[in-house]
């Protein structure tokens, strides 16, 4: 009897379990077609001319700059830039200086973007969440957002 109980008692004990575990349904398809729907109204009503990069990122190149890098993960860039929301909240900027990294250290969409223009070069990004901060966020990003970055690309080494 206390065997038939305990195997009840446990049982029970993983229904419950299992009712109260949250179902991970996130489809990242489903999330990049709302991130584009998002960047072509945002365009459209900001009067943006953009590109769709075959990524899925879109671009406005201000300025291409010049020079011959080949881009790599290792290669140093420095850049002034300017990232917000589409709503407009800016979430990180360049202050007085340009901060200097190794492009394989930030976002993909980055990594996507950056290359498209040379040292010297300007480039507008509208970055869908996955190739940013995706479906966790970040502390001042929350989690499937596009970003728009403005990026001036002053050095590249």
């Amino acid at each position: 009897m206390k065997i038939k109980n305990l195997v009840m008692l446990s049982l029970i004990m993983m229904f419950t379990l299992a009712s109260c575990m949250k179902k991970d349904d996130f489809d990242p398809t489903v999330q990049a077609g709302l991130d584009d729907a998002l960047i072509v109204k945002f365009i459209a009503d900001k009067n943006i001319t953009a590109i769709k990069h075959p990524s899925g990122i879109y671009y406005q190149i201000l300025s291409s700059g010049s020079g011959s890098t080949t881009y790599a993960n290792s290669t140093l860039i420095t850049a002034k830039y300017a990232g917000r929301l589409l709503n407009g909240t800016v979430f990180d900027q360049t202050t007085t200086q340009p901060l200097t990294f190794p492009l394989g250290n930030v976002i993909v969409g980055w990594q996507i973007g950056v290359p498209l223009i040379k040292k010297g070069g300007k480039i507008r990004l509208l970055i869908p969440s996955g190739y940013g901060y995706g479906r966790d966020g970040s502390a001042k990003i929350p989690p499937n957002t596009v970003l728009d970055f403005d990026i001036e690309l002053v050095d590249v080494q």
